[in-house]
């Protein structure tokens, strides 16, 4: 999610937004400059000074009215904080205090911990004065203050420890008073000292024992029921022989999960104080018997509780019976629907059909193959789940004997790739190029050839740096240490033996040569807010044959409008559309004949409303993003025109509205299987090709070593490539309309969870990963070692090389 530029800072945790609170008329802001009182101060330069300062920021207290809401004054300090504003900040931080500090301790008072989910809004004074006292701290340690900003951040500490801090651009919240704890371990060398000491912990690995494991391996489900109307949306599963099917799946798959019960070692892990907690906890933990016995008995709905025991077995590589709970949940409870942690509807069944064909793709040796199998659901682009229609075909898994011919067939017909003849639609004359074939399948064809992007997210972050605190340099223009050669680019080397230290058998490379060898072909940034470098990327597409996919944020984080960040993007506000289109027609102008120019994108998951309008008028959002288009077309011929979703979140709506807008793209984070539903959707709604601009995951997890970590991390991205390579054009089994992906991201950024010189192993932002978390500061292919030698330093991850041989074949 996401991850390109954040005005404020960024953590994920559960709920929503919370309501605003009033307070006091200020007194007169007149004649500030006479009430300066510099009674007992020596006239000095540095006292006069002083004076003057407090008088500058008494002075524009007068900004600050009687009515301006906690909620606002919230807002004004993170913007302030972007611009290294102190006196700004420290003005605002007396206002709030003058005219909430009161108040906000009352609610304080009132909690013995966090509040409960659902109830923030009761809070929110508290949680907006122990913000902007945050801020101040951050501000005092930005400046070098050390001192004062330990004071400050222990004030944070003992004043507010139920307070937590709205992210608007993840929809959450996060602890200010955790936040300020880290904060001070950073500024006393706490923090990496215990990361230096601490060493990983390899944890033991328990798995479930089954008293009856089932009389099948994949169930044939006509013997003991049957389907009617498969199809459709009157699709039904009615069982006929209970006691069969029953045998037949075995303990803990429905509707065998009571069996569970007497199996004595549920009783030995209760006794053992194993099944302690919650079961959401246990989707982490390694103890994987106890998490089976958790789930198979927790008081959640049939589906959702049969996707995690699925998920528990394929956890324990029971692989086989991983399927058949997953195909259970597709056969019984097809039109499940759940809520995920942003509040929009997610469908275990869809997801369950999504695992079930990843699984039996790696796992060849399990002699297994599926017939179609889909879920179609009719008004599922918006977050109402009360319209929806689902549209059932079940399918079935076929079980193969392993030396039949019928199975060498199947498995064959697995990569089997049909020929792309009769095109129906062109997109674009110039170089880059969009046909259609007859059968409905896409390809991007650039100079004559076809072209699949293989993508990254290319930043070269420099350790200690963090937009959040605007101290973010221009990575395409950086020479730290003077040589006369960009840093990252030319000037970084790889860390084979891990000793955060270049040694003689480490030579400069440079990531534009690490990039060409891993098969890299695209690159993905946008023209605002740092300028691009124009001779950098010639170069880059000369010498290393890297393109670019140019965007601009169209109104994202406020960037282009010219609104501010309290008052948001308005998509029918005519001052901001304006601003937005002479900002495309700016970057289209600008580098339209540019070399390195694959295509064009519009904004940066717009549709989530940060700071924007656009969740609450899609519809106008992408009537504009139409216009964008149609005018970038009218000037370029060369690139097509894309605009990026945070996943399918109102598709409908763009298809109905966005007809002059080539490729759709997406951001998504849907887990270790690939993206599921989504090809087939975009072909359905929209009839469009379709591109990933961001998937992946992290490189940590807490239960796993950093080794372990880096391959989960690459297993990761191996079933995300898969299966955008199996839906691009040509493959037999895929829905033919992807143009390829955009791995997120180059290397680690350290500034993601607040702290920009300290790794942080912190995350409270639930996610489909290995750890079970959003840990921001590790989705690099390549990490920065301790940080000593960022910019320069390289370590090439696991996922680097599986992408060297994937890439290059």
């Amino acid at each position: 999610m996401k991850k390109i530029f954040f005005v404020f800072l960024i953590l994920f945790v559960l709920t929503s937004q919370w309501a605003c609170s009033g307070g006091k008329p200020p007194s007169s802001t007149e004649n500030k400059l006479a009430d300066v009182d510099v009674s007992g101060a020596e006239t000095t330069k540095d006292s006069l000074k002083e004076a003057l300062n407090r008088a500058s920021v008494q002075a524009a207290v007068s900004s600050l009215d009687a009515n301006t809401l906690s909620k606002d004054l919230a807002l004004m300090a993170w913007e302030a904080s972007s611009k290294n504003d102190m006196p700004r900040i420290q003005e605002i931080f007396d206002h709030t205090m003058k005219y909430y500090g009161e108040q906000a301790m009352l609610e304080q008072s009132s909690l013995s911990g966090f509040p409960e989910r659902g109830t923030e809004e009761q809070y929110r004074v508290l949680n907006d004065a122990a913000t902007i006292h945050f801020i101040l701290a951050e501000a005092f340690m930005g400046a070098g203050r050390t001192q004062e900003a330990v004071n400050n951040f222990q004030e944070i500490i003992r004043q507010y420890p139920s307070a937590q801090s709205w992210d608007p651009s993840r929809g959450s919240f996060w602890s200010v008073a955790e936040k300020s704890k880290a904060s001070i371990d950073v500024l006393t060398g706490k923090a990496q000292e215990e990361l230096d000491q601490k060493p990983m912990e390899h944890v033991i690995r328990t798995v479930p024992v089954f008293q009856t494991p089932g009389t099948e391996g994949v169930v044939d489900y006509a013997k003991y029921g049957e389907f009617h109307k498969a199809g459709t949306a009157q699709y039904e599963y009615v069982i006929q022989d209970m006691k069969g099917l029953k045998d037949a799946v075995g303990e803990g798959i429905y509707p065998n999960e009571r069996d569970v019960y007497t199996n004595p070692r549920l009783e030995q892990a209760r006794a053992q104080g194993r099944l302690k907690g919650k079961h959401w906890d246990f989707n982490l933990s390694e103890d994987l018997e106890a998490a089976y016995f958790k789930w198979v008995s927790a008081q959640e709905a049939p589906g959702v509780r049969l996707f995690y025991i699925a998920h528990v077995f394929e956890r324990a590589q029971m692989w086989e019976r991983a399927i058949k709970a997953y195909y259970a949940l597709v056969v019984h409870f097809p039109k499940t629907v759940a809520w995920t942690y942003w509040q929009t509807p997610w469908y275990p069944a869809q997801a369950a059909i999504a695992k079930i064909k990843y699984l039996i793709h790696i796992h060849p040796e399990l002699g297994l193959d599926y017939r179609p199998m889909q879920i179609r659901v009719q008004n599922g682009y918006d977050n109402d789940m009360t319209n929806d229609v689902f549209i059932i075909d079940p399918g079935r898994i076929v079980e193969l004997d392993k030396m039949s011919d019928e199975q060498k067939k199947i498995l064959q017909a697995r990569g089997e790739m049909i020929a792309l003849k009769d095109i129906k639609r062109k997109i674009g004359k110039g170089k880059v190029r969009l046909v259609q074939y007859s059968n409905g399948h896409w390809q991007m064809i650039v100079d004559g050839k076809p072209f699949l992007i293989k993508g990254v997210t290319y930043t070269a972050t420099k350790v200690g740096q963090s937009p959040d605190k605007g101290a973010l340099t221009n990575w395409q223009f950086d020479d730290f240490n003077g040589n006369g050669k960009i840093d990252g680019p030319y000037d970084s080397w790889v860390d084979h033996n891990g000793n955060n230290a270049q040694d003689a058998d480490e030579p400069v490379v440079g990531d534009f040569q690490l990039m060409k060898d891993m098969g890299v072909n695209v690159i993905r940034f946008y023209h605002v807010p740092t300028t691009p470098n124009k001779e950098l990327l010639r170069d880059m597409y000369q010498k290393y044959g890297i393109r670019v996919i140019m965007g601009d944020f169209f109104g994202k984080y406020t960037i282009g409008s010219g609104a501010s960040w309290s008052q948001g993007t308005d998509y029918e506000n005519p001052e901001h559309r304006k601003n937005m289109m002479e900002s495309v027609k700016h970057m289209v102008m600008e580098y339209k004949d540019e070399p390195y120019i694959l295509m064009w994108i519009l904004g940066n998951e717009n549709n989530y409303g940060v700071a924007s309008n656009a969740d609450k008028k899609p519809a106008a959002f992408f009537r504009f993003a139409n216009e964008a288009a149609q005018w970038i077309k009218s000037i370029d011929g060369d690139h097509p025109v894309a605009i990026n979703n945070g996943d399918t979140l109102f598709l409908d709506i763009f298809a109905k509205n966005a007809p002059d807008i080539d490729i759709f793209t997406a951001n998504a984070y849907r887990g270790n299987y690939g993206f599921g539903s989504l090809w087939d959707q975009v072909a359905e709604a929209a009839d469009k090709p379709a591109l990933i601009t961001e998937y992946g995951a992290p490189a940590f997890a807490p239960h796993m070593t950093l080794e372990d970590a880096e391959q989960a991390q690459a297993d990761y991205h191996r079933g995300n490539w898969m299966d955008i390579e199996e839906n691009s054009a040509g493959h037999a089994r895929g829905a033919g309309n992807a143009l390829g992906g955009v791995a997120f991201e180059w290397m680690d950024e350290w500034w993601k969870n607040y702290e920009p010189f300290l790794h942080d192993r912190k995350s409270e932002a639930i996610g489909p990963f290995p750890g079970g978390y959003y840990f921001e500061e590790w989705f690099g292919l390549i990490g920065q070692g301790n940080g000593v030698q960022s910019p320069f330093l390289r370590h090439l991850r696991k996922a680097y090389f599986l992408y060297q041989d994937l890439w290059n074949r």
